[in-house]
């Protein structure tokens, strides 16, 4: 089944995901110029955005573990996984400074909001793995050099998880389950980075 699952895939290309991944952002947009997101879609849409971007980073950790464990191959997939993680972040960081805050006290609330300051951190982060997830990247920095910048994933998915559970105001469990589920990720992927795994630098 898994062989089967395989072959279907190496037959779709990356780029299918780039094509798609923009019809969220626009349904949601869609949504709140409607009226269908409530009193405050500005909100709504920012805190959508943001589990998307959360969903996709968790998806990009798992490529890993799950070629492990179960032997399906998403690797090919990995890079544009990452890449359009950043345009789920760059989209939640553009709601809240256009539409939620309208550029109104930005400094003051990065530094004062302990949410917003992790979750610039984690952005902040991501840009260098958003601007070499390329093969040209890949040639110019060399195959180790670009693995080691590219684990910069593991403490944007530990400041990505922290960013949810400080900004929910009182006990719930969503937050929570995401930075399980991180944590789990995590662990697994720092175990497996110690063995080698011959054949993938090429695909990370």
């Amino acid at each position: 089944m898994v062989d089967q699952i395989n072959a279907i895939l190496r037959r779709v290309p990356a780029w299918v995901l780039y094509a798609l991944a923009p019809i969220p952002v626009v349904g949601l947009f869609y949504l709140g110029l409607t009226g269908e997101l409530g009193i405050d879609p500005a909100k709504r849409i920012e805190h959508e955005l943001g589990l998307w971007s959360l969903w996709f980073l968790i998806a990009g950790l798992a490529v890993t573990p799950l070629r492990r464990w179960t032997g399906l191959n998403l690797l090919k997939f990995r890079r544009a996984v990452g890449v359009v993680t950043f345009f789920y972040l760059l989209a939640h960081l553009l709601t809240w400074l256009v539409l939620d805050i309208q550029f109104q006290n930005v400094w003051t609330d990065i530094v004062k909001r302990w949410y917003i300051t992790v979750g610039m951190a984690a952005f902040t982060l991501m840009i260098p793995l958003a601007f070499t997830s390329n093969n040209w990247s890949l040639r110019k920095l060399g195959p180790n050099a670009w693995r080691k910048l590219h684990k910069l994933v593991y403490p944007i998915a530990f400041l990505a998880a922290a960013h949810f559970l400080l900004l929910t105001k009182g006990f719930q469990w969503e937050p929570i389950l995401y930075a399980g589920v991180i944590a789990v990720l995590l662990l697994t992927r720092f175990r497996l980075d110690r063995r080698p795994d011959l054949g993938a630098t090429r695909q990370v």
